[in-house]
């Protein structure tokens, strides 16, 4: 998706992108379209995510394994396939808090996109809830036990660290006096100790 503030602009911007990327470049008629169309994009799959967090969780209260629901909703051709877990970095999480700002600065005051983050952003206390709760019914003493985290980074094969929820985990599995290793051989280990103090 390209842009640009004149014609002129936007046929050399869509040039230089279209010698580089095979999968095309869509032109819009402003800058602002341009933006508004990634804000979206990441806004549309950060609220997909939370669908299913939230059902995740509607699932755990009632007892029914999740993935096994997905697997059997997945067989109908138009389902979606999106799957519950934490949402970090520096696009999905972050772009519909752009959005929902732009909206309240204009006097909208959007709800669900907003009810989305809360969800998202409350997974990793339930994830380390959950982990706490599965350790004392398996009569593992919680203080002081040592708990693995395999992964730190905000998403799979990727080295990035920023905005990475695997944190908040971390800080609240530590709240509970257990002692966390982590282990992740992407990130870069004087990267995790100098934003999170971490070492991995």
């Amino acid at each position: 998706v390209v842009s640009g503030d004149d014609e002129q602009t936007l046929e050399k911007v869509a040039h230089l992108y279209e010698s580089i990327i095979d999968a095309g470049v869509h032109k819009t008629n402003t800058i602002k379209e341009a933006e508004a169309a990634k804000v979206i994009e990441n806004t549309q799959r950060d609220l997909n995510i939370s669908l299913m967090n939230e059902l995740a969780l509607i699932f755990d209260t009632l007892g029914i394994d999740t993935k096994n629901v997905l697997d059997a909703a997945g067989s109908k051709w138009n389902f979606l396939p999106f799957t519950p877990g934490l949402v970090g970095g520096h696009c999905i999480g972050v772009d519909p808090y752009y959005l929902t700002y732009k909206a309240q600065s204009e006097g909208y005051h959007p709800e669900v996109i907003l009810a989305g983050r809360r969800i998202n952003d409350n997974m990793a206390s339930f994830i380390a809830s959950k982990t706490i709760k599965l350790m004392i019914q398996s009569d593992i003493n919680v203080k002081h036990a040592k708990i693995g985290i395999l992964g730190l980074t905000f998403k799979e094969n990727c080295p990035d660290l920023r905005n990475t929820k695997v944190v908040d985990i971390i800080s609240e599995l530590k709240s509970y006096g257990t002692r966390v290793l982590v282990h992740d051989p992407l990130a870069d280990p004087a990267e995790s100790i100098e934003y999170y103090n971490i070492k991995c």
